[in-house]
């Protein structure tokens, strides 16, 4: 019998943990699934920022649709990645947004065919410190709501 009160109790704590994992996981899942993009205030102007505001960048070395931004390039200039359809609100323009299918198998977002990314020392909204700079083999620029380089 206590063998048995003991399995039951295990079984609880299992399934509780199941069940907050696939909590956390389904709530992470519909957070990438919604990604926001729209348009806010920087230095620059009006440019494409994420739902955090943080401004979005293209890489010229980007051909066809498709990243040429991977291993260290990536940890720097993070893709913003999706799960399902990203939204557009706030001036960023529905039928520019699409997703690329990354060599890494996630999709990434894509304004104007232009895969987008964000950059690491862009802590705060409006920031755009990644503006022009000339590495990982090609120039990065912020988006304007047309979908070209600001």
């Amino acid at each position: 019998m206590k063998g048995l009160l003991l399995s039951v109790g295990s079984l609880a704590v299992a399934l509780s943990l199941t069940v907050g994992l696939s909590s956390a996981l389904a709530a992470n899942h519909a957070a990438n699934a919604g990604v926001k993009v729209s348009l806010g205030s920087s230095g620059l102007g009006r440019v494409l920022v994420d739902g955090r505001g943080r401004t979005l960048y293209l890489f010229e070395k980007d051909k066809h649709g498709k990243s040429a931004c991977i291993g260290k390039c990536a940890a720097f200039w993070p893709p913003l990645i999706a799960s399902g359809k990203p939204l557009a609100t706030a001036g960023a323009k529905t039928s520019l947004l699409g997703t690329t299918r990354r060599a890494d198998g996630r999709l990434q977002v894509t304004y104007n065919h232009h895969p987008l990314y964000t950059f690491v020392k862009d802590t705060r909204k409006g920031q755009t410190s990644g503006e022009e700079l000339d590495v990982f083999g090609g120039e990065w620029y912020a988006v304007s709501a047309a979908g070209a380089r600001v």
